[in-house]
């Protein structure tokens, strides 16, 4: 509960400051005391329903506005941070550095594939954006071969009979960005 109040405190400060509200303007437009909501916002008051509701009412915005959380303005990954999903072999190694999120519809991986190794994918639905950042690589869409050598990119849909293929001696590896629409009805 200390984590949501801290939510609810760190918005409502935020609201009222960048609308440049004093504690005495947000009070008479809410109906609720400025000692309240100085309570509040320092996260010692736990508000009941009622005066959040006043306090959005008041500041016209939604009741859920002060429980949503922020969101990160940057987010840094590092390689040695991200754990690899092996295939069986330990031939293909996919490091996922951004999961899938509803609001973006979009993962992005790094690809490695040991020289020999074939791995087909299953078919999915979206799109895959390919971008060869290191060595070369084969890539088969519906029985046809594609070669594709460093800065190379292919897009396809991923609901095609796929494949990936290092014929190299050297370890290849890509970007691979798959978007997934939304679903038709």
């Amino acid at each position: 509960m200390e984590e949501l109040n801290k939510i609810i405190a760190d918005n409502l400060a935020s609201l009222r400051k960048n609308r440049n509200l004093s504690l005495d303007k947000t009070a008479e437009l809410t109906g609720v005391s400025k000692a309240m909501l100085a309570q509040i916002e320092k996260g010692k008051s736990n508000p009941t329903v009622s005066t959040l509701w006043k306090i959005a009412n008041g500041l016209q915005v939604s009741f859920s506005y002060f429980m949503k959380e922020e969101t990160a303005t940057f987010v840094k990954i590092q390689k040695e941070d991200v754990s690899p999903i092996e295939d069986e072999a330990g031939g293909y190694r996919v490091f996922p550095y951004f999961n899938f999120q509803p609001d973006t519809k979009f993962e992005i991986y790094t690809v490695e594939l040991e020289p020999g190794c074939i791995h087909g994918a299953k078919t999915h639905l979206g799109k895959e954006y390919l971008l060869v950042r290191e060595g070369d690589l084969t890539v088969s869409l519906d029985g046809q071969k594609h070669q594709l050598k460093t800065g190379d990119a292919l897009q396809f849909s991923g609901s095609m009979l796929h494949s990936y293929e290092n014929k190299a001696a050297d370890t290849v590896s890509f970007f691979l960005l798959m978007y997934y629409p939304e679903p038709e009805l």
